[in-house]
């Protein structure tokens, strides 16, 4: 390619006889020329794939979990952070049975995440932290499951804390707002559902609940429907932190209260923070529910302040009678303000999908 480049520069590589030599100038222009008119000598005759974009956030995702390999994961975290931040439309992994010993997080820019269990009893997300353990845990940082991100929906599941009666070892913890939980069970002891802040909404369905003490807890705006509460020790089932900002904090909606033999005498519920809001509407209550129903977590101060409420409760544990006087039973006006529509209304209305 040189010489002929020469040639046209007359230039004559090794020939003492170049003929008439072009000024300096000259030659170089004819040269540059040439070089940039030829074809490439670089390797360029297979173009270079661009990488496939990812999936737009507007676009429906499924991906498979499974632990013997068989999925598109073999954990759930890695499944969840595979999802595109911030997505607008639903995001489903499916995930297959087995025991999932994770420490699961769905951070607050993982959005419209649907988590789907093959089986409620066949699928266990478990995990053993608790507070005031070697690893220095507290209620906060204990829980097995943490979800932050909103639009979060779970189905079929067992969501676990194995530490046992160690104290409070919370099995899951939400935040994030608009939350529901279809046919899930919350296996612990105290502390086992975590319901953290007060502008997230959460809605469980044909959810099983236990625990020992406080075992629903926290400050979120909740309603559970048609839910199986179980009762494992003498203590509390609610410990509501219901700012004073609030309308509505728990409701239970046609629920049962069950408990394990040993357990005698369990309250409803007790105000974590002054201004709880906690109100059972068409509950069935076993005998174990002590007649008084509710305790001032002995601050009187708190009868002033806290909301706790029934209405047509029924059952051996149902004692309108034998209640505090400071709680309250509604009238049926009162109790037709409790439905999903006023009580998950706020700033942005939201009525959650039932199936």
């Amino acid at each position: 390619m040189v010489e002929r480049f020469c040639k046209i520069a007359r230039l004559r590589p090794g020939s003492r006889n170049a003929g008439p030599r072009l000024p300096r100038q000259a030659r170089y222009a004819v040269l540059l020329a040439g070089l940039l008119a030829a074809p490439s000598l670089s390797a360029q005759t297979v173009p270079v794939k661009a990488p496939a974009p990812p999936a737009s956030f507007n676009q429906k995702v499924r991906l498979t979990v499974a632990p013997d390999g068989s999925g598109d994961y073999r954990t759930i975290q890695e499944a969840v952070l595979a999802v595109r931040d911030f997505m607008q439309v639903t995001a489903t992994i499916f995930i297959k049975n087995g025991i999932y010993r994770e420490k699961l997080l769905v951070p607050s820019q993982k959005t419209h995440i649907t988590l789907v269990g093959e089986s409620r009893e066949g699928v266990i997300i478990t995990y053993g932290d608790y507070s005031g353990d070697a690893g220095k845990h507290s209620t906060y940082t204990s829980s097995t499951v943490r979800v932050q991100g909103n639009d979060f929906t779970a189905e079929n599941i067992t969501f676990e804390n194995s530490a046992g009666r160690v104290g409070q070892a919370v099995a899951l913890h939400v935040e994030g707002d608009r939350a529901t939980f279809r046919n899930c069970r919350m296996l612990g002891n105290q502390d086992t559902l975590f319901l953290a802040i007060e502008n997230s909404r959460q809605y469980y369905l044909n959810c099983y609940i236990e625990g020992t003490t406080d075992f629903i807890f926290g400050a979120s705006t909740a309603v559970f429907d048609h839910c199986v509460i179980f009762s494992k020790a003498d203590s509390y089932i609610t410990a509501a932190s219901t700012t004073p900002r609030q309308q509505f904090g728990f409701v239970f909606l046609n629920c049962q209260l069950t408990a394990a033999p040993e357990a005698q005498k369990v309250y409803l519920g007790r105000p974590w923070r002054p201004n709880a809001r906690t109100v059972f509407l068409n509950t069935e209550m076993g005998g174990h529910i002590a007649p008084a129903g509710w305790d001032n977590w002995r601050n009187p101060q708190n009868e002033q302040t806290a909301y706790y409420a029934e209405y047509q409760s029924a059952g051996p544990g149902a004692n309108a009678k034998s209640r505090v006087p400071w709680a309250k039973q509604l009238s049926a006006k009162e109790a037709k303000t409790y439905t999903l529509a006023q009580v998950f209304a706020g700033q942005t209305p939201w009525l959650p999908a039932l199936k």
